[in-house]
């Protein structure tokens, strides 16, 4: 039976977001094919009509899990000033329920660990999603009137990731929601933004 176009795109958005669920859950090196193919509702045969190896899959699912965070920044800040923008990116990023989406959030802190691990194809995947968010935040940094707003944009991008990584290891909720706390007050600070 033959399928148009559309179905095929589809059905690819269904194996790729199975398969980032997959990588969030477990890391890009713990996928296996026949068992995103389960989660699709198809069968593993059906896999080669979409991607010619797992390592292509691994790489489209990246800029997926990225092209996600571009959807994210983009409903922080779409329709609002620079400062509020990235006020209500910061805000989201460093919530608690950020936090506990970790089959749902931001792929820098879910991949990094794994990146010494994946191939080229993977990790420049990464590398340009990261880049793309970087660049982004980088826009509205410049637009505030901040000097090197790419190198800052990058340093923040930094703190971020590890503030939520840190977070999310400490057991303790009490504990895990100071931190996020006080590191959206200091990256508040640090970008002459006030809390809102």
């Amino acid at each position: 039976m033959r399928y148009d176009a559309e179905h095929k795109l589809r059905t690819r958005e269904r194996i790729l977001r199975e398969a980032a669920k997959a990588i969030r859950a477990e890391g890009p090196h713990r996928v296996g094919v026949a068992a995103v193919m389960r989660q699709a509702d198809m069968t593993h045969g059906g896999f080669y009509a979409h991607f010619d190896s797992k390592e292509a899959l691994i790489a489209a699912a990246i800029e997926r899990m990225f092209e996600d965070s571009r959807r994210q920044w983009l409903r922080s800040t779409e329709g609002r000033e620079p400062a509020e923008g990235l006020r209500a990116f910061i805000d989201y990023y460093l919530s608690p329920q950020h936090r506990d989406a970790r089959r749902l959030g931001c792929p820098i802190p879910a991949l990094a660990a794994d990146l010494p691990r994946l191939r080229p194809r993977c990790t420049q995947a990464y590398a340009a999603g990261a880049r793309r968010l970087i660049d982004a935040m980088a826009g509205h940094l410049h637009a505030l009137g901040h000097d090197d707003a790419g190198t800052l944009a990058g340093s923040v991008m930094s703190e971020l990731v590890g503030a939520l990584s840190l977070a999310r290891g400490e057991p303790d909720r009490e504990r895990s929601d100071a931190l996020l706390d006080a590191s959206r007050h200091h990256i508040f600070q640090r970008l002459k933004l006030e809390h809102s």
